[in-house]
């Protein structure tokens, strides 16, 4: 069968990091033949790694081309409903950033509208892939931690007074860490433990001025919440750890308690739990099977390069297979719609200093 055609728009970090080694990965399934940016040097660094012919500082001239099966959105929160709906109305496949919008009304409806157009669709919840957590969630299903009583994470990171460019710039971006790093461990929760019921936010910016240019979103976002299956979560998540490092090599928290048992993960513990048993005498390890290493079908060789890294690279494999059998893509657009509904209840309590109830 021919390779599936991919456009990306928006070529900075994000699509260096996780696209463009995703689709390398995939070679035998698709091609990067198409990319948009605003930036011409980001142009011309991704297509001389890419190869790819087709170039363009207008998202549009990319989108509505024939020859594209599939478009990548990793630009400024802002821009990805506008590239989304576009594309989607083209009749493209679409894989989009997170978060996805900046209110949960318009990411409803753009969900809506691929489900409608019969694409395939699909949002970045690249942590989904790591394989501890994929473990964790087969857990949780098979009932192994019986009746869920709270959940809580931490995301720790040391990002200092960086200028962080569009990411710091409340039009552009709509919430700071809440969006950026919390929406991740929202994800979490609603894989884990279903959808909230209520929950009360605080949002605080500590860094008014990053790198020379003003700063006016949260620097730390922290959620308490109630789940409708009656179990409690606690979420934090902060830039200004000092000491703490970035990226996958930060502290990255995840536990849950239930009536039979819990569980602990770190991301950076990529093939290992940590289990507690009722009446046991602390934690202890588990090594995660290596059916969980890689993605269902995905050609990773997860002993090949450092796997803290590499696991993201299954999200694309994911996408693209997807769109090969005419299925479903895993998480899709309706995850991240609900994740955005809570980032919105959590600005609203924040704003109000209240509890706030969710309504996906």
């Amino acid at each position: 069968m021919s390779k599936i055609r991919i456009g990306i728009v928006g070529c900075g970090g994000i699509t260096l990091q996780n696209h463009v080694p995703g689709v390398a990965m995939c070679h035998d399934l698709g091609e990067i033949t198409a990319l948009a940016d605003i930036s011409e040097p980001n142009l011309k660094k991704v297509a001389g790694l890419t190869g790819a012919t087709t170039t363009s500082t207008n998202y549009q001239d990319i989108v509505s081309r024939d020859d594209i099966d599939a478009i990548v959105i990793a630009t400024a929160t802002d821009t990805h409903m506008e590239v989304a709906r576009e594309a989607i109305n083209h009749g493209k496949h679409v894989l989009c950033e997170k978060p996805l919008a900046l209110n949960h009304a318009d990411a409803k409806a753009v969900a809506e509208l691929a489900e409608a157009k019969g694409v395939v669709h699909m949002t970045a919840f690249t942590y989904q892939f790591v394989p501890a957590m994929r473990y964790l969630m087969h857990r949780v299903q098979a009932g192994a931690i019986g009746t869920p009583y709270h959940l809580r994470s931490c995301r720790l990171q040391d990002w200092g007074s960086r200028n962080l460019g569009w990411r710091q710039v409340k039009k552009h971006a709509g919430t700071g860490e809440l969006g950026d790093m919390l929406s991740h461990r929202v994800n979490f929760a609603h894989e884990l433990y279903g959808e909230m019921k209520r929950l009360v936010a605080g949002l605080k910016q500590f860094v008014p001025d990053r790198g020379g240019a003003p700063s006016d979103l949260d620097d730390w976002s922290a959620l308490m919440v109630e789940f409708a299956n009656g179990a409690t979560g606690m979420m934090e998540s902060s830039k200004l750890a000092t000491g703490r490092n970035e990226s996958w090599r930060s502290q990255d928290y995840l536990e849950i308690n239930g009536s039979e048992g819990s569980f602990v993960f770190f991301t950076e513990r990529w093939n290992q739990l940590q289990v507690g048993k009722p009446n046991g005498t602390g934690l202890e390890p588990i090594t995660i099977p290596q059916d969980f290493w890689t993605w269902p079908g995905s050609p990773r060789d997860p002993n090949e390069g450092d796997p803290l890294v590499s696991f993201r690279y299954d999200q694309m494999f994911e996408f693209l297979d997807a769109i090969r059998n005419q299925r479903p893509a895993y998480p899709s657009l309706h995850h991240g719609a609900k994740v955005q509904c809570v980032i919105d209840a959590a600005v609203l309590s924040s704003n109000e200093k209240r509890w706030v109830d969710v309504r996906y």
